[in-house]
């Protein structure tokens, strides 16, 4: 097969991001240097890669060949033949799209923002430019709210209209003329397009004037705009297009022969059974056309179904904003899933996850005590744990505040409103939750969601709201709370009243009762007891349990339970009860009395829980009018892509974020809930969204940390007047009075003796109730202030495996004494500061974790930090303050694929 595939792609796909590659005239493919990347000539077809390093599984691939209008069929085909040969050539691990000039997928633009503007003519790798290209007025029309897709069109005034927004390109002057249908957004957008212009074209010195549709010619910018059509006259009303949309959307599916003929597939629904691993589909949906090719197919067929694909297009006449999707099996796109009846969701270890399953497994048998790898960026709750809690539980009309001591104990018969206040930028926030038992009452809930908005709005503070459903709770809540036990029953009036309607055993928790917890968590500051139904097949050997028979305790130890785990399960019987004297228990060693206790033994889960894969996040917008709801991903997403007139969801799998701006319709944070739960059975994804994943509602200027982690976020633009349109002009103007900043101080460890204020811990008293304390060392974490992530210090585990850690000694307590110079090196880097002169520096050749000369003595989890400033942006491609101002998650995967993790 490499003999098929063209040396051009040799090293293709190793690093993040684009890599592109122009078809020349000569029928050759050749690189596209990044100066260049972004300017696409009409005559020429390209091939664009995309690499993403996910949060965990291998590199994700998306492969673009883009068709110039004035390319040839030759070139075309070429571009074709050679994506799928990339594709090839990176294991068959891709997505690929034909991308038309001018039609092209939001997908694709959203890797050139603001815009592509294709330029006429063709593209020569000798010279990198056009031949005789010269500047000219030209007249451009620009669509989209997320995404702009700009094209040319003829400078007439016949091209004008009032549903568009256009952008008049002149020497000295670029006019933005808005019509009167266009929305804020889409002239905001318009904006970035202009300032794109302005800064490429014009070297940033023209003038800009902004032209109102239907404004007279009374101002002198709007005369000196129509003066360029001969005068002013007005523009013709536009005929009404309604554009007509089936509730079930067309879609066909046909099989490819070998002969490459299309025969289409029986059956009244489509599902995954119909698709055979040796052979290719076209699954026709209209507008947008997939071909799935089987994972046993050759590169010859698969070349045959696209050319056939693409001949059915060329014959059927076909529009050309067709879109064409080529998947391969395992491969499927949500939007592909989605056409077929319940498509099997398969939990399968990603190779990422195995191999780190299998790493632990290595150390555990060298004798370190170590149950996996730890993420250091998932047990993070990235605000201040150090706040007050007030907790409600809702027994008929109005909530009851429970005392302090009792708020840690839940009951899942009951709901409960949650109250956290905790110190912020410069001021108190507050985060509100609505937390529903398991086996609560439908009133109950109803009652915990409206009492929770009416108390939020009581602060005038514009918290967070979040809706919670039992075992389903975020880490956020349980590392708020710290410690929470959840007892079965409840003791609301309406749980009450409702087992005895229906005859049912009142199961509330009774020290005089047989009752099984299985304690679990992560630290000490995050550990829960869930009473559990008190029978062997609720044991679980990943967890300890507390059994309690009403005359013994048992502590019952699973075998793939860690020491952390035990450690939880002391401090936990503590907390039920100081006074308990526990008779502990091995798994496989349990006496006759255990078992009794449960029933009888019987069969119980005894394989490691699986984590679960760990998905990227995912921005959505909505729109919901006269009862449609819609929903559309956008791609490549940042910080400007929440506008203020939308409503946005951030997908995180594990829960979702609704984000209000402050200039759309939703005023109230109950309807947020109402979408969030609408988007939830919509699963647009196909990702198996349960009903049940919590929610988060946010509105805009007061963004939680926990929110804007998943952005490179920039405080002033959250804080802007105005709408999109209004804050993009003054920017573009650089009018600095319309912002209002925050300059909030970021908690920050200064230096590693002093103890941040980000997390709490509680001890426990004779009592057996929580008392503050000093946060304990295996807490301790350091807080990059530039850019408001966090920089966990090793698990206890991790400290074991790397005991040359500048952060801890071998105890877990951050050291006192100073560091090596190296060392201190290394940390004045962490913080995204440059090294001093002095640093120690090390060859990357020797930095390697495979390295056949390693260095020794150095922090083997920051290898990088000792890099020179010019190989580290020889390998990594930015400096390293950019680097530093990457997630924790993104500075790993990029270490793994150069060997420095």
């Amino acid at each position: 097969m490499s003999k098929q595939i063209d040396s051009v792609f040799d090293g293709a796909g190793a690093k993040p991001g684009l890599e592109i590659w122009c078809v020349e005239k000569q029928l050759r493919l050749v690189p596209v240097p990044k100066s260049l990347h972004g300017k696409f000539y009409s005559g020429n077809s390209y091939v664009v890669l995309s690499t993403v390093l996910p949060r965990s599984g291998p590199p994700q691939h998306d492969i673009h060949y883009w068709l110039g209008k004035d390319a040839n069929e030759v070139e075309s085909t070429l571009a074709s033949d050679k994506a799928l040969e990339l594709d090839s050539a990176l294991g068959s691990c891709t997505v690929q799209y034909r991308e038309v000039q001018g039609q092209e997928t939001e997908k694709f633009l959203s890797y050139f923002k603001p815009c592509v503007i294709p330029i006429e003519g063709v593209f020569s790798s000798d010279s990198g430019q056009l031949n005789g290209e010269s500047y000219k007025i030209s007249l451009l029309t620009c669509k989209g709210e997320h995404v702009v897709s700009v094209k040319e069109v003829p400078f007439s005034r016949s091209s004008l209209n009032h549903n568009d927004v256009f952008i008049l390109d002149t020497a000295s002057k670029i006019f933005l003329f808005s019509g009167c249908n266009s929305s804020t957004q889409e002239r905001a957008k318009a904006l970035e397009v202009v300032q794109y212009i302005k800064e490429n074209k014009h070297g940033g010195t023209c003038e800009v004037a902004t032209v109102e549709d239907g404004k007279l010619v009374g101002d002198p910018e709007v005369g000196e705009f129509w003066s360029f059509f001969g005068g002013y006259a007005p523009i013709p009303r536009d005929s009404p297009c309604v554009e007509k949309q089936s509730d079930s959307p067309f879609s066909q599916l046909f099989w490819i022969t070998a002969q490459a003929k299309l025969c289409p597939c029986e059956g009244s629904s489509l599902n995954k059974e119909m698709l055979e691993t040796n052979k290719c589909y076209m699954l026709d949906c209209g507008a947008e056309i997939f071909v799935w090719m089987g994972r046993n197919t050759s590169i010859t067929e698969r070349k045959k179904s696209i050319s056939v694909t693409e001949d059915l297009l060329r014959n059927q006449g076909r529009s050309m904003a067709t879109h064409l999707t080529f998947l391969t099996e395992g491969l499927e796109t949500s939007i592909f899933r989605s056409y077929f009846k319940n498509w099997p969701q398969v939990v399968e270890p990603k190779l990422y996850e195995e191999g780190r399953g299998k790493v632990a497994a290595i150390f555990k048998q060298q004798g370190y005590d170590v149950k996996e790898l730890p993420d250091e960026e998932d047990c993070q709750p990235y605000i201040n744990c150090r706040g007050k809690l007030k907790v409600w539980r809702i027994n008929g009309e109005q909530p009851t505040l429970i005392p302090d001591p009792e708020q840690t104990k839940l009951f899942s018969g009951d709901c409960y409103i949650v109250q956290y206040t905790y110190p912020g930028n410069g001021r108190d926030e507050h985060l509100f939750y609505a937390w529903l038992g398991r086996d609560s009452v439908l009133d109950d809930r109803a009652d915990a969601i409206s009492h929770m908005n009416a108390i939020a709005d009581s602060s005038k503070r514009d918290p967070v709201l979040v809706q919670v459903i039992q075992d389903k709770e975020p880490l956020l809540f349980f590392s708020i709370f710290q410690t929470v036990i959840i007892f079965k029953g409840g003791l609301s009036k309406r749980y009450k009243n409702l087992i005895a309607e229906k005859g049912i055993l009142d199961e509330t928790y009774d020290e005089q009762k047989t009752a099984l917890f299985r304690v679990q968590g992560i630290s000490p500051e995050n550990m829960q007891a869930i009473q559990v139904d008190q029978v062997s097949n609720s044991l679980n050997s990943s967890y300890c349990y507390i059994l309690q028979t009403g005359t013994s305790i048992f502590t019952w130890i699973g075998n793939l339970s860690s020491t952390v785990d035990h450690a939880l399960l002391d401090r936990m019987l503590e907390l039920i009860n100081p006074t308990w004297q526990p008779i502990s228990v091995r798994e496989g060693s349990e006496p006759d009395i255990f078992w009794n206790a449960l029933g009888g033994k019987t069969e119980y889960p005894r394989q490691k829980e699986l984590k679960q894969h760990v998905e990227d996040p995912h921005l959505f917008t909505l729109t919901c009018a006269d009862g449609d709801f819609k929903v559309k991903e956008i791609y490549n997403f940042a910080q400007d892509d929440l506008t203020t007139e939308d409503v946005l969801i951030l997908d995180c799998h594990e829960e979702i974020h609704v984000w209000i701006g402050s200039h759309s319709n939703v005023k109230s944070k109950q309807q947020a809930i109402l979408l969030g739960m609408k988007f939830l059975q919509t699963d647009p994804l196909v990702e198996g969204l349960s009903s049940e994943t919590p929610i988060y509602v946010i509105t805009e200027g007061r963004e939680p940390l926990f929110f804007t982690r998943f952005f490179e976020w920039d405080s002033s633009k959250a804080n802007m007047h105005g709408n999109s349109f209004e804050r993009r002009l003054a920017i573009l103007k650089g009018k600095k009075q319309n912002l209002e900043v925050h300059t909030s101080k970021s908690w920050k460890a200064s230096s590693k003796e002093t103890t941040p204020d980000g997390l709490r811990s509680k001890s426990v008293s004779s009592n057996g109730r929580n008392s503050t304390s000093p946060v304990s060392s295996a807490s301790v974490t350091h807080f990059n202030s530039s850019t408001n992530c966090q920089i966990s210090t090793p698990a206890p585990t991790a400290r074991k495996l790397f005991p040359g850690s500048p952060f801890h000694d071998s105890a877990g307590s951050p050291k006192a004494e100073a560091e090596s110079p190296s060392q201190a090196a290394v940390l004045s880097q962490v913080d995204g500061n440059d090294a001093s002169e002095n640093s120690v520096i090390y060859p990357y050749e020797r930095l390697k974790v495979n390295s056949s000369d390693p260095v020794t003595d150095i922090d083997v989890t920051k290898r990088e930090g000792y890099l020179c400033d010019e190989e580290f942006q020889e390998k990594f491609g930015m400096r390293k303050k950019a680097f530093y101002e990457l997630p924790k998650w993104r500075q790993n995967k990029l270490k793994i694929s150069l060997h420095l993790f």
